[in-house]
């Protein structure tokens, strides 16, 4: 068997109720939580979320799900072995989630790497799917590359309008949802400029 074969998942269903695997007061969905920093503190700052990880890394997802779990956490907040680009097109219903985070993602700047972005368009397509009016999709990366593309990929999209800071951006000088990533902290620490996009469902 392979290391965290049994790594947790959605459900085994075509279609998925995303109440039925998180419960709260509204759905929040991280993309690519890693090692859990963010969606734990998140959990904290935001007690009536109800929050979901999409994890890539089978690891991971096990070990930030057992963690929430022993939290107290696991009726409103998971960490799942998915690919989002998989599971993402299984969540219903439509307009359900009210914010999507992407911490530094895509670090893999290069073209040769265009393939592998989690932000892909298609990825894009299914966050406005389940967005509700007004849901926000909270973006932050110290790659000033990645972060004018996504920029521009989402200001040419109607779906879509900036939130940020100034009327008409989507740039933030802070994050304002009173948790962290470890990638943020390391890049603060560092000194290291953080580009922060906020685009809300128009």
């Amino acid at each position: 068997m392979k290391p965290y074969a049994d790594a947790p998942r959605l459900p085994d269903t075509e279609n998925v109720e995303v109440r039925d695997v998180v419960r709260g007061a509204w759905i929040e969905i991280e993309l690519g939580p890693g090692r859990g920093g963010f969606l734990i503190e998140r959990a904290a700052a935001a007690p009536e979320a109800a929050l979901l990880g999409l994890e890539i890394r089978r690891k991971w997802a096990a070990i930030v799900d057992a963690r929430l779990a022993k939290l107290g956490l696991a009726s409103r907040a998971r960490s799942l072995a998915e690919d989002a680009r998989v599971a993402l097109p299984r969540i219903v219903p439509d307009a359900s989630v009210r914010r999507f985070f992407a911490h530094f993602p895509d670090p893999w700047w290069k073209k040769r790497h265009q393939k592998r972005l989690m932000l892909a368009p298609a990825v894009v397509d299914q966050v406005a799917r389940l967005l509700e009016p007004g849901g926000e999709l909270f973006v932050q990366t110290d790659v000033e590359e990645r972060a004018a593309q996504l920029e521009a990929l989402l200001a040419s999209d109607a779906r879509f309008r900036p939130a940020g800071d100034a009327a008409g951006s989507p740039r933030l000088t802070e994050n304002p949802y009173g948790a962290r990533s470890p990638r943020e902290r390391r890049a603060m620490a560092d000194g290291l400029p953080i580009h922060r996009l906020r685009f809300v469902r128009a």
